[in-house]
């Protein structure tokens, strides 16, 4: 039972440090972005 739970921690431990150290050395400007989201205009035509 104990050694379940430190591995169970372990692997939470791994997951979490791994995802810190994908946003800290996230490099938005060397990245494409994924969708080509356009912004909807409303307003009046001329």
């Amino acid at each position: 039972m104990k050694r379940t739970l430190i591995l169970i921690f372990a692997a939470l431990i791994l997951m979490i440090a791994s995802f810190v150290w994908f946003v800290a050395t996230w490099d938005a400007a060397a990245e494409d972005p994924i969708s080509m989201t356009q912004p909807i205009h409303i307003g009046a035509t001329t």
